[in-house]
């Protein structure tokens, strides 16, 4: 039995799917890689274990890649994590955005903006003692 990829589809295109560049197939869509989403998932990890994160998502469009975080499955997200590669030659493709919509920290280097996280990891381990 041959197994066959799972084709996602995103609810608001129209009846025309999207074209990248070339008008080959459909547009590609931002992905975080392997190294970049087990750095994410090992800070997601931390801060479950320390009680202040409950639930994730991710999207994954055309322009951008998020990590979304919630305390509760039911609210608005936390913090965002976005990769937007279009911004790499600007202010740095990774940001940290919290739910206001505030940019925390950006950058290029995604261990130097999930840094922003380090201090709220401490306050949350030594509430634990």
């Amino acid at each position: 039995m041959v197994e066959e990829p799972i084709a996602f589809l995103r609810a608001e295109t129209g009846s025309q799917p999207a074209r990248n560049v070339s008008g080959g197939g459909p547009a590609a869509q931002v992905r975080f890689d392997r190294a970049e989403l087990d750095r994410i998932l090992n800070l997601y990890g931390r801060m479950v274990s320390a009680g202040e994160w409950r639930d994730y998502a991710i999207d994954f469009l055309s322009e951008v890649a998020a990590f979304s975080v919630f305390r509760r499955s039911s609210e608005m997200a936390l913090f965002r994590i976005e990769k937007r590669p279009r911004l790499r030659s600007r202010q740095g493709q990774y940001a940290v955005i919290e739910s206001g919509g505030h940019v925390l920290k950006r950058g290029h280097d995604l261990a130097q903006v999930l840094r922003v996280f380090d201090k709220k990891l401490i306050k949350a381990l030594a509430a634990q003692s």
